[in-house]
């Protein structure tokens, strides 16, 4: 089974980094779903790993579509060069928002932000409520000690140690796309 995806959306940090490995990884995935014909769909700003993904899929032709809030907007935060830019009310309508727009979601490297966005469409997916494969850019390994909790909660017994499983997680922009597209839901129930 294969997975049509034309858009997905991307959760990522508005700030750098400490380590030009996650430019260079954020860049990377710009340029293959650009080049893959998958369009994007993004907070709209220009700071950080998001301007750095977007600014790499807009100048190999791709689609990048921003998604900011009114605060952010009103800060001069908005990307000037997107395909589309919308500006919503709230960070809730923002989400919700991307996530209608998406058939995947893609976290990098990020805050606090990055991961709970991440964490909301994972549990979705983990009730039902949408069916939309999400998969983590392990740059520099970046998501491994987040992992490692994962399986701890495993253990604890507090989630299905299938679902630790229903996510897809790469280093490699094109290895984690194409993953995305093979996924196979997980259908196991999350009480235990």
């Amino acid at each position: 089974m294969s997975r049509r995806i034309g858009t997905i959306a991307i959760f990522c940090g508005s700030n750098a980094g400490g380590h030009e490995a996650y430019a260079e990884g954020a860049k990377a995935l710009g340029r293959t779903l650009a080049l893959e014909g998958i369009g994007i769909v993004y907070g709209g700003t220009h700071k950080g790993l998001m301007g750095h993904l977007a600014d790499a899929a807009l100048a190999e032709g791709g689609r990048v579509h921003g998604v900011i809030t009114e605060r952010l907007h009103g800060r001069g935060h908005a990307h000037a060069a997107l395909s589309d830019l919308e500006v919503m009310p709230t960070l809730r309508a923002r989400k919700e928002r991307m996530a209608a727009l998406a058939d995947a979601f893609i976290a990098l490297p990020g805050g606090i932000g990055t991961l709970e966005e991440f964490l909301e469409v994972w549990t979705m997916n983990q009730l039902s409520e949408i069916d939309k494969p999400a998969g983590l850019l392990d740059t520099r390994g970046f998501f491994q000690a987040f992992l490692g909790f994962i399986d701890h909660m495993v253990v604890e017994r507090f989630l299905p140690a299938a679902h630790r499983h229903s996510i897809v997680v790469d280093a490699d922009p094109a290895a984690l796309v194409d993953g995305l597209r093979r996924f196979e839901r997980i259908d196991v129930p999350k009480w235990l």
